[in-house]
Formats: C-alpha cells, sequence, structure tokens
C-alpha cells in the first residue's frame, strides 16, 4: 500500500489505537471514569495533530531563514523539544481542569505520556511497516518501480 491511501490508514489506525490506549491510562492514572477520560485523550490527540501541524509549519517557515541549513542534531533536538514544550503548556492545564486533579499530577501524566508515545510510536511504525509493508520512499530503487 502505498501514497495517500496509506498515510490515511495510517493516520486512522495510529490516532485509534492512541486514543483507546491514552483513554485507559488517563482513567487509571487519574481516577476518572473511562468515559470521561476519553474525552480528555481524544482532545488530547485532536490538538497535538493541531499544534503539530502549526508547529512544523512555524518550525519550517523559521528554519528557512537560517543561514545554516540542514538539519543537525541540536536543530533536531530544538525541534522535538519545542513540540513537546508546546503539548505540555496545552495539555497540562486540560488535564488538571478537565480530570480535577492538581497541575502537578497533570504535568507528571503528561510525562508518562510523553515516554508512553515514544515508544508507541516507534512500536506502532515497526508493526505497521510489517503488515503494509515500507513506503515507496524507503525501498530500493528496484523495488520501487
Amino acid at each position: 500500500m502505498q501514497g495517500i491511501r496509506r498515510k490515511i490508514v495510517y493516520v486512522i489506525l495510529f490516532e485509534a489505537l492512541a486514543i483507546t490506549s491514552s483513554t485507559i491510562g488517563l482513567s487509571s492514572f487519574s481516577d476518572s471514569s473511562v468515559a470521561h477520560a476519553s474525552v480528555a485523550a481524544v482532545a488530547s490527540s485532536a490538538i497535538a495533530v493541531a499544534w503539530n501541524l502549526l508547529y512544523n509549519t512555524l518550525f519550517e517557515r523559521w528554519e528557512s531563514r537560517q543561514t545554516v541549513r540542514g538539519r543537525s542534531m541540536l536543530r533536531r533536538a530544538a525541534h522535538a523539544i519545542g513540540f513537546e514544550a508546546g503539548l505540555v503548556i496545552t495539555l497540562v492545564p486540560l488535564f488538571a481542569w478537565w480530570l480535577d486533579i492538581s497541575l502537578w499530577q497533570a504535568f507528571v501524566l503528561d510525562l508518562g505520556l510523553i515516554v508512553y508515545f515514544l515508544v508507541f510510536t516507534f512500536v506502532f511504525n515497526l508493526g505497521f511497516d510489517k503488515v503494509f509493508g515500507l513506503p515507496a520512499s524507503a525501498l530500493a530503487k528496484a523495488e520501487s518501480a
């Protein structure tokens, strides 16, 4: 499977599994009902997708004005830290309010989600590629032709 179809299947599967697992985690670690936690999980997923689009647009605009081109490890680290910081700033107050927990508890909960999604994304991508094959961009020239 290639192209836009692959991307759509990827996003739908990723977000469905992410929302399901986030709901379970948020419910377990905040003593909220599954129904209540699912609202926070769906909201955080929507915020993450919207933030990803906005942040990458702004980052690439900034990046295009830099005299040094390319993506060094420092620039990549700054990109990742900036993205996650934006999510923390947005999601911590949301979690505190919606789940009726302290800001500190919401912060710790969010840090847990960051670590969880680092592992989740790695495992999901590995599994997705095993089931659906590699995208054309990752195939050897002869394979993709």
